[in-house]
């Protein structure tokens, strides 16, 4: 409903409006809320210090109740905003001053008066002294300061305001953080909520005032060069790191892991990335037979993510195994040792808790960045739409979230009990406040569904926050000692896995995933779009370029070689003209005319991608990395897919969703078979059509796409898991 105030305020005669308070305070005087609203109107009219006067009076006349602050407060927000808007920054400035005068510790309302402040021209030292930022006679408090300039630096971002506030702002605190380092994430946070461009600019202009920070400000200047899909900045940069600041084994290791990062990400060149990876697996070794425990006060989290390349190499899960888990073991015993209070705290609160939790709900965390539009986001969907409420509380456990940035992150967050969320403000304290957080939660099974992705969520694991800890999903089991179980099926792993896994593998009876489905939109991409002739077979691949192995690449093109009148669709994410050309010299290598090579634009919506599979004949996945949610979408519209099964996890998902599916049309155990497939598939529309029925029949009876039931035996592993933990003693 309107209110008076602002039906006068339709008007924009706004000394109609002080005309109208001006007569109804004279028909009653004892009505203290329209002196408050004369007071605005005069403000409104830029009369000062008449309205300066007035307020004083209701300051002066009013009992102030809870209910009549928050009243005054919002319609003083409500206007000091619409000035703003209206970019009336002394009148809205001169608003927020009023609410501070009863709200005199409401931080957005004091952050927001910096803010102001930054366009009257007025922003100095005394004004961050008078609201409290900065104080001079005692030790500054960083993360107050810190926040302050995240928040307006936000805000700026948001209002698509001049980068020029942003860099003064920034600018004029600097002096007053007693940690530069703190400046320096601030200022990453900041960067971050900008779009590239002119996080690029902000980076670049702090460097030029302070190039001595350049060893802790250049990784991000390389994220964000990737983040913009400028890969050949990216790898200059990136290569810079690994010359100018490598002076110790462990600024070498973080620096060639960066390196390996980038010309992942960027793709094309398995001759450069092999010199790389190697090197990299040269420094984890020598790390692992020289330390027992790192110097003090060094960050370790970055080697706990080194070994994460190494199924994209080798299938060799023997070897690369043993020197992840060593390597994990080293960082949780490093970091374990930094916080050993904490963890024995949390320690006895297990055993404590244990006696009181038998007859309440199981209490399930799930530890995740990539609940949102992410392979896992997608996969995961029905556990979180049918887990049993009678039985279970579900928490969520939210590093790097941004609210409203992602409809998918929402949706899981809409189906827990309880959710913790935590913005990237938080830094390197990030994982003792999840870990703190989960512990009071009194979680009793904590689900990583991160693995090496997260380094914030390796170092949450390592303290043991809850009593059990499952990985699930992400990717491959981490190796961090501080996880009890691994949650695999009859097929993803070999038989003989639990020699080389430090966690004990869980196996449910069917599938270690399901869901009921996938969405798919209208198709915008048909052959003639391509140039294709209605009769030609159409091969596809759609994996990012960590994936495209040159040997599984070489197999491609000769499956293609060998089937006339075929084509290849080639899409993922890496950079166009470094693809094309590894493409193109291994076509060339294998006798493939290279106009039978199509590279795709990368789809901006998933439904879309699913959509314009229609067009496919034959799907070649990739080895030794096999696709996950590339499989499930490939089987769930229908296409004949080509696999090579091999010892790894990466290696077999593939696998274990056909077999789920009961269709053995198309696994491969070695190069040659992946071949046969490809040309046996290419050349005989029968057996198409034949695995084509097969899978969609599989929609009715499969246990891949049996949402429901996937759920009930993940909760039947959880009760399980629970009874165990409860039986010891």
């Amino acid at each position: 409903m309107t209110t008076k105030w602002e039906e006068l305020l339709l008007h924009n005669d706004h000394a109609l409006v002080s005309s109208f308070y001006e007569k109804a305070i004279e028909l009653d005087p004892n009505l203290e809320i329209n002196y408050f609203y004369l007071s605005l109107a005069l403000l409104l009219q830029k009369k000062e210090e008449e309205s300066k006067n007035v307020w004083d009076l209701v300051l002066e006349r009013s009992s102030f109740t809870d209910l009549y602050i928050k009243e005054l407060a919002e319609i003083l927000e409500q206007e000091a905003s619409r000035q703003a808007g209206f970019k009336e920054y002394q009148t809205a400035w001169n608003m927020r001053q009023y609410i501070r005068q009863i709200l005199p510790n409401k931080f957005d309302n004091l952050a927001k008066i910096c803010i102001l402040s930054l366009y009257v021209e007025n922003f100095n030292l005394e004004l961050l002294i008078e609201l409290g930022f900065v104080k001079i006679t005692e030790p500054n408090d960083d993360d107050l300061l810190s926040f302050l300039v995240i928040y307006v630096g936000s805000y700026i971002a948001r209002e698509a305001l001049l980068l020029e506030r942003c860099l003064e702002l920034i600018s004029f605190c600097l002096p007053y953080f007693q940690n530069k380092d703190t400046l320096i994430q601030s200022l990453i946070c900041v960067a971050s909520k900008y779009p590239s461009d002119i996080s690029l600019k902000i980076i670049d202009a702090f460097l030029n005032l302070y190039p001595n920070n350049r060893c802790d400000t250049l990784p991000f200047l390389v994220a964000l060069h990737l983040r913009n899909r400028e890969y050949d900045k990216a790898v200059q940069i990136a290569s810079e790191i690994v010359l100018e600041f490598s002076q110790n084994i462990f600024q070498k290791t973080a620096s060639t892991y960066g390196l390996l990062y980038v010309l992942m990400e960027r793709g094309g060149d398995w001759q450069e990335l092999e010199i790389n990876f190697r090197e990299l697996r040269l420094l984890q070794s020598q790390i692992i037979a020289q330390y027992i425990e790192f110097p003090p006060n060094y960050d370790i989290s970055f080697i706990s993510v080194t070994p994460f390349f190494a199924p994209y190499f080798d299938d060799i899960p023997q070897t690369n195994r043993v020197i992840q888990n060593q390597t994990l073991h080293l960082f949780c015993s490093n970091l374990q040792s930094s916080f050993s209070d904490l963890i024995q705290s949390f320690q006895s609160k297990h055993i404590a808790r244990r006696k009181n939790s038998k007859n309440r709900k199981i209490r399930i965390g799930y530890l995740a960045t990539s609940l949102r539009r992410h392979s896992v986001g997608w996969l995961a969907r029905s556990l979180f739409q049918h887990f049993d409420r009678e039985s279970f509380e579900i928490y969520g456990y939210f590093p790097e979230y941004t609210q409203g940035a992602d409809f998918l992150e929402e949706w899981y967050i809409s189906r827990m009990n309880f959710v913790f969320r935590q913005g990237v403000e938080y830094f390197s304290s990030s994982s003792v406040l999840l870990a703190e957080q989960i512990n009071r939660d009194e979680i009793d099974i904590l689900v990583d569904m991160e693995s090496l992705t997260s380094t914030v969520c390796l170092g949450v694991l390592a303290t043991k926050p809850a009593p059990i800890q499952v990985s699930w999903l992400g990717w491959d089991a981490s190796g961090l000692p501080t996880i009890d179980y691994y949650i695999a099926d009859p097929y993803v792993l070999p038989e003989n896995a639990q020699e080389y896994y430090s966690e004990k593998i869980w196996r449910l009876p069917h599938t270690y995933i399901a869901t009921d489905g996938f969405e798919c939109s209208t198709i915008t991409l048909r052959r003639c779009d391509l140039g294709i002739p209605d009769d030609a077979i159409i091969y596809f691949c759609s994996q990012r370029s960590y994936k495209r192995h040159p040997d599984i690449v070489k197999a491609q093109m000769q499956i293609i070689r060998q089937v006339p009148n075929s084509y290849f669709l080639i899409k993922g994410l890496a950079d166009e003209n470094y693809m094309q050309k590894f493409f193109y010299e291994i076509a060339e290598s294998e006798g493939l005319e290279k106009e039978r090579l199509i590279f795709l634009p990368y789809a901006s919506f998933e439904s879309e991608h699913r959509a314009n599979m229609a067009i496919v004949d034959v799907v070649l996945d990739t080895y030794p990395y096999n696709g996950a949610t590339t499989t499930m979408e490939t089987l769930w519209m229908g296409i004949p897919m080509v696999t090579q099964v091999g010892e790894q996890f990466a290696a077999r998902n593939s696998y274990t969703m056909m077999m789920n599916v009961g269709v053995t049309e198309g696994i491969a155990w070695n190069v040659d078979e992946y071949i046969e497939w490809g040309v046996r598939f290419g050349t005989d529309e029968s057996l198409r059509r034949d695995v084509a029925w097969k899978l969609r029949q599989s929609r009715q009876t499969s246990p891949l796409w049996d949402g429901r039931q996937f759920a009930k035996e993940m909760e039947n592993a959880y009760k399980q898991m629970w009874e165990i933990y409860n039986e010891q003693s």
